[in-house]
């Protein structure tokens, strides 16, 4: 049951939040092999002000098309990380068209029993 919260600057049009919350899921179902129906998105919009990177790190360029994405998660393998993140760069550069210098992963990682969900409590 990851939760995904996705930051990117204000006035991004509702295809385009769509497509990048898309982009990930299914990224996620063919890395860490979650069910379509396991989906749990928070999508934040921020003012130029409020969504603050360094333009060049490491002598990458970035713009101002940048997503943060933080996706919390039960621990996994190293190489499921991998492909979830090679995979998550691909498929926002096919919709809705980022580069993959404008996309910053990071992953936290809590135990099972920090996690609720009803469904979970009735099986």
């Amino acid at each position: 049951m990851p939760l995904v919260n996705i930051s990117l600057r204000k006035g991004a049009t509702l295809a385009r939040r769509r497509a990048i919350a898309d982009s990930i899921h299914q990224a996620m179902m063919n890395a860490l092999e979650i069910p379509a129906d396991d989906r749990f998105q928070l999508v934040h919009e921020h003012s130029p002000e409020n969504m603050i990177q360094d333009r060049t790190f490491f002598g990458v360029e970035r713009s101002e098309n940048s997503v943060f994405i933080q996706i919390v998660i039960n621990h996994r393998d190293v190489s499921q990380k991998k492909k979830m993140y090679e995979l998550i760069v691909e498929n926002l550069g096919k919709d809705p068209g980022i580069r993959k210098e404008d996309v910053f992963i990071g992953i936290v990682e809590v135990p099972q029993e920090n996690w609720w969900a009803f469904a979970r409590s009735v099986g």
